[in-house]
């Protein structure tokens, strides 16, 4: 397991994650028909070149999903018992198609389970999209609460 159990995060802890993806064209149109989302914005070139961007916007669901998965190998994976909810969810600049997308996760908070079995971890997830430059642009974050495994009942 890659991911890491309760005691081994530690508040205040930033975790660069080393996946990155670059979004397709047909990964925003895939992830639109599979969600019924129809929005013009996403899908209609001829619609969006109208708008102040120009150009088809990349879905911001698909965006923050891609940021979650992008997380998972160096956080839950094999080590969460569940998602628990995802809060402050801001999309400050779009992404194109043909963007390259990549993640890091702070841990905000932790706390064991009332019974002491499991622990509940708050991280906020934050996406950026790779520029040229030093600089990469922030475009999606988030926190993310996830119930996970304590090692010592993991065995």
């Amino acid at each position: 397991m890659a991911g890491k159990y309760y005691e081994e995060f530690e508040v205040g802890e930033t975790i660069v994650h080393g996946k990155r993806r670059t979004v397709t064209e047909r990964d925003n149109q895939t992830f639109c028909d599979m969600t019924m989302n129809q929005q013009p914005l996403h899908l209609d070139a001829e619609f969006a070149a109208d708008t102040q961007f120009g150009e088809r916007l990349v879905n911001g669901i698909y965006t923050m999903a891609l940021a979650t998965g992008l997380s998972i190998p160096d956080t839950t994976d094999g080590t969460i018992v569940a998602n628990l909810s995802y809060d402050d969810v801001e999309h400050p600049n779009p992404v194109f198609h043909g963007d390259t997308i990549r993640a890091e996760s702070t841990v905000l908070d932790k706390r064991e389970t009332s019974d002491g079995e499991r622990g509940v971890v708050t991280m906020r997830v934050d996406a950026y999209k790779v520029d040229d430059g030093d600089d990469d642009t922030l475009v999606c974050s988030f926190e993310r609460t996830v119930l996970s495994l304590k090692r010592e009942n993991a065995e």
